[in-house]
């Protein structure tokens, strides 16, 4: 984590790193957590299609992702969700840790996440959360496409 604290002071962001107790484990875990919206949770899941891997970074209240819709708006035959071990490998992060920032992956960005001022997602550790402006995350990733 000491990396991506790191890179956000070396890029002038304003952000707060929020350590618990144990993992949040789902969107709703979160928001109760931290008395917020549940569409102000970031989760970063990770997509693959035959050759490579994107991260998608949605809100929590997006629900079920169209997985041949998005493909099709990304112009590929087919995307699905990454395996845990396959997310390790890409990453080095496990699933439920991958941070907002910082995992070297092109972006899918959820512009629902910009209803809000402040979004929280990961940090690459499981006990701490990444609170910060979806503008920053923009700005930051290699956004490919919004949804």
């Amino acid at each position: 984590m000491e990396k991506l604290v790191h890179f956000l002071q070396e890029n002038q962001v304003q952000f707060e790193i929020l350590g618990h107790e144990k993992p949040i484990v789902s969107a709703q875990d979160g928001a109760d957590l931290f008395g917020i919206k549940l569409g102000q949770t970031a989760p970063t899941l990770i997509l693959k299609n035959d050759e490579e891997y994107a991260a998608l970074i949605i809100s929590g209240d997006y629900g079920r992702v169209d997985f041949a819709g998005l493909a099709q708006k990304l112009g590929l035959n087919k995307l699905k969700l990454a395996k845990p071990q396959e997310v390790l490998e890409v990453t080095g992060f496990t699933i439920g840790c991958v941070p907002l920032l910082g995992h070297g992956l092109p972006v899918i960005l959820d512009s629902k996440l910009f209803r809000y001022e402040w979004i929280f997602g990961g940090t690459g550790v499981p006990e701490a959360t990444l609170k910060i402006k979806p503008s920053e995350v923009e700005r930051l990733n290699r956004v490919i496409a919004r949804l």
